[in-house]
Formats: C-alpha cells, structure tokens, sequence
C-alpha cells in the first residue's frame, strides 16, 4: 500500500494531459531476447465492476466472498494461490518495483548504486529507474515469482517516483520508460499489468496497461481521471481509507469503480462500496 499523499502535489503538475491517441512506445523503450510476449487472448482481462479484496498484511485470509484477490507475492505461496482458484478467484500478484525493500529475501540483489533517498516506509528506499539494464533481471526474477506461483496478474507499485524526492532526477519519461518495461515483462509472461494511481500518465500508459489501482481518488476529487480506463473496459480496483462511503460510493458506482473502504495496513477487514 502507498498513499497517494505522498506525491500528490508534485504529480498534478508533472504532466500535461495528453490526448488518448498519443500511447505511442517511448523511443528509449527496452527490447531484449524475451520480447515475444504471450498472446494478449490468452491473458485475464478484469472488467469494470468486479468486487476486490487487498490483502498485503500477512498470508492470504481466504473468507472474503470476491473474485478477485490483491495479495503479497512474497509473503504467499503457490498453495495459497491455488486454494483461491480452487474457490473461482482470480489472484493479483503485489511487487514493488519503484523501491527496495531491507525486508525481502532479494535484498541483497541489488547494488547501491540504485538506491535513493527513504520513501517513508520503514526499510524502503528509492529506485534509480532510470538504470533499466541493472533493474530489468532483478524485476524479471520476481515477476519470474509470481508466474510460477500461479498469479494471473500483478500490481506494481510505486510506478510514480517521478513525482517524489528520490534522490535522482528522474523525469516523466524516465517514468513512462520504466512503467512500459514494467507491462511488458508482465505481458511476456502471460500476466496481466494493473497501473498503480500515477494519473497524470493514464492517458499516454492506457494501452500499456490491463487495469488500475487507485488509492484515494475520492479524497483529492480525482476519480474522474481514471475514465479512460473503464471507457476502454479494463477495471479500476480503488481504495478509500478516511472518506465515509456515503461520500463516494454513489460516484464511484456511477463512474464504474470497483471501491471499498480499507484500513490503512491493509488487512483482512473491508467495507465496499
């Protein structure tokens, strides 16, 4: 989980609104021998309105009667995610691929040279996403992690270090660069890509990507900027933790989201809209 608090401001102005028809690859888009990527038939299309559960504190609880589970990939086994396909749910694989973290079992993987400044979060530290030839294999491996698990999607998150003191002076197209590679190591292994809040960049990212994740959409008035997303029928799984949902469930419903009220560890307790 991250709050979008943190890069509310920097993102409003980071970006200027580009037209739909604008998704063209970035010129400095990666390419390497993995470029074939599973047919896009073959792999899970969420559409708008399907009801979600978001569960990244500890091992998957079972008991929330949703199709669609967001879980930790490393905190949950190739067991825990068939026991949920065994009960009809499709399982989302959670990665952070915008921070490192001091807590999982490749820390050691990655060189300070790609480390930046704290992100707020105990133990984690900034990217350098610019250096996409030291992070791709590392992001490879734990997507890697996730197909062989069984998941059939993964949530990337912190895809917006762009708009945050990193550290490094990381651009929008540093960020657009990053976030393509992200879908497309996702695509190449038959897993679908949801993009994780970043709504500055929807309108050039839309193609690349299958659904959204949205954090507090409702509390900063932003929600109508995910539009494009439901328009092109992929879900938006969205998360309130303050606002009443009297407040935002009416809007969100009209808008085609897919809401509930979190607590903020996020763990089995849920209100949906």
């Amino acid at each position: 989980m991250r709050n979008t608090a943190l890069a509310h401001t920097a993102l409003l102005g980071a970006l200027a609104a580009a037209a739909l028809t604008g998704c063209s690859a970035d010129p400095g888009r990666p390419t390497d021998a993995h470029a074939t990527s599973a047919s896009p038939e073959a792999r899970w299309k969420p559409r708008p309105g399907l009801a979600w559960q978001w569960q990244l504190d500890g091992k998957v609880d079972p008991s929330a009667d949703v199709p669609v589970y967001d879980i930790d990939g490393f905190e949950n086994s190739a067991a825990d995610v068939a026991r949920l396909h065994r009960d009809g749910r499709k399982v989302i694989c959670y990665v952070n691929v915008g921070a490192w973290e001091d807590f999982r079992p490749d820390k050691d993987a990655f060189p300070r040279s790609v480390l930046g400044e704290p992100n707020g979060w105990a133990g984690e530290r900034w990217l350098d996403i610019r250096q996409i030839a030291v992070l791709r294999p590392l992001m490879e491996r734990r997507f890697d992690m996730c197909r062989d698990k069984g998941f059939d999607a993964v949530e990337p998150d912190l895809v917006e270090g762009y708009g945050n003191d990193t550290g490094f002076p990381l651009t929008a197209r540093d960020q657009l660069r990053y976030n393509r590679m992200i879908a497309d190591i996702a695509h190449e292994r038959g897993l679908s890509v949801g993009l994780k809040n970043d709504l500055p960049q929807i309108p050039q990212l839309l193609a690349d990507f299958d659904f959204a994740v949205n954090e507090e959409c409702a509390q900063y008035d932003e929600c109508a900027r995910l539009s494009p997303f439901i328009a092109a029928g992929k879900a938006v799984f969205h998360v309130e933790y303050t606002e009443p949902r009297s407040g935002f469930c009416p809007v969100s419903r009209r808008l085609g989201l897919s809401s509930m009220v979190k607590q903020p560890e996020l763990g089995v307790w849920r209100k949906p809209c």
